[in-house]
């Protein structure tokens, strides 16, 4: 393709991912180029003389100077194409506006699937990679509720409460956003892959700030927190430990004036360390969807356009409370049941042997899980779902 037919907006594209893709530059440096020159463009008809007078790294500045950057863009840029990965710039009309907010946005977004929907109204859902069953019931539940009433879930895709807030977001059929801390072609961990399709095969989209092909590095998850914040019109955190990358994001959310949601937890378990401190520090505190609705700014709520029916908001208020309607045998096993804690098959013979047979138990248990208001955990054990 000749220079003279390439639009503006792919033009201006291409100079932000040349200076992404600058060595030792990073978004704020690149911003603050921008700003001294006037323009991404102007950058690119700057002198190594000029570009070195602005502090920037001589390695920087030669890489602009020579073209490298530029060449690594376009080879970059064919990639995506490629890929079928879109690449949005912080100058695109498409760029999340709340994210150019923040201190440090992404100069570039490489983007799988619906690159309008980085506008839409979204909420941040995070956790531990390792959740209790009540957090990883809770984070769904509520994605559910809240995808629902058409906010985007935005999530970063790993495993735990983030693979829940995703698959929440999918079984109300919404739409949901991955933050990857990877190249937006590379799947991590690799067990949500079939999570990905699902996610694009709704109408939503992986997102990632690092080239194609970056690697699962510790150091890019936390990188990437900005991002799930950012976006966000509120973070909602469910179960995290003192010591967390979830912490980082809460911590993030409230510097970019994020509003900060948390679900409380058994206070004896670690893992409710997070949420239950931030409460104290002023977080709404969420048992269901409700909580979060009614704190969201009031444009937003009028921009968003819940379906008339949805099967989530018939049960929102059972995330916490049983059933009253359910059978007796029903009612009385529920009853012995925890969310936070599983519960052997055995043990529940054995509290229930006076008042109903084992066979009453397996079909009552069962007759839970149908409804969803069971889980069965390996080696026979059972949850109270939420």
């Amino acid at each position: 393709m000749s220079e003279t037919a390439v639009s503006p907006a792919t033009t201006h594209t291409l100079e932000w991912l040349a200076l992404s893709l600058t060595p030792g530059l990073g978004p704020t440096k690149a911003r603050k180029l921008a700003e001294h020159f006037g323009s991404s463009e102007a950058i690119f008809r700057a002198s190594l003389t000029e570009l070195e007078s602005t502090g920037i790294q001589a390695v920087s500045a030669q890489s602009i100077a020579t073209g490298k950057s530029m060449e690594l863009a376009r080879e970059e840029m064919a990639g995506a194409a490629d890929a079928g990965v879109t690449v949005v710039s912080v100058a695109d009309a498409s760029y999340p506006t709340r994210l150019k907010e923040i201190y440090d946005p992404p100069a570039i977004l490489y983007v799988r699937g619906d690159a309008e929907l980085l506008t839409k109204p979204g909420i941040a859902v995070v956790g531990t990679r390792h959740p209790t069953p009540y957090g990883s019931g809770m984070a769904e539940r509520l994605a559910c509720d809240l995808a629902s009433q058409g906010l985007v879930i935005i999530s970063g895709m790993a495993r735990g409460v983030d693979t829940a807030s995703h698959r929440g977001a999918i079984a109300a059929k919404g739409k949901t956003v991955a933050v990857f801390g990877t190249g937006v072609d590379v799947i991590y961990p690799k067990e949500n892959s079939r999570l990905s399709e699902q996610i694009l095969a709704l109408g939503g989209a992986l997102i990632s700030e690092f080239p194609l092909g970056t690697f699962a590095a510790p150091q890019n998850f936390p990188i990437r927190n900005r991002i799930l914040s950012g976006m966000s019109v509120g973070v909602l955190v469910v179960e995290a430990a003192e010591y967390s990358g979830t912490r980082i994001t809460a911590r993030l959310a409230l510097e970019q004036n994020r509003d900060v949601f948390a679900v409380p937890g058994n206070v004896t378990n670690k893992n409710s360390w997070g949420p239950n401190t931030l409460i104290k520090q002023g977080a709404k505190l969420v048992a269901t969807w409700e909580d979060v609705w009614e704190d969201l700014p009031t444009e937003v709520r009028l921009a968003l356009t819940p379906p008339a029916s949805s099967e989530s908001q018939a049960s929102s208020a059972a995330s916490l409370f049983p059933d009253d309607g359910l059978p007796p045998h029903e009612k009385l096993l529920l009853s012995l049941l925890k969310a936070d804690e599983a519960t052997h098959i055995d043990e529940l013979v054995e509290k229930l042997e006076s008042q109903m047979s084992s066979s009453e138990i397996f079909a009552a248990l069962f007759e839970l899980e149908l409804t969803g208001k069971v889980r069965q955990m390996p080696g026979k054990n059972f949850v109270k779902s939420f």
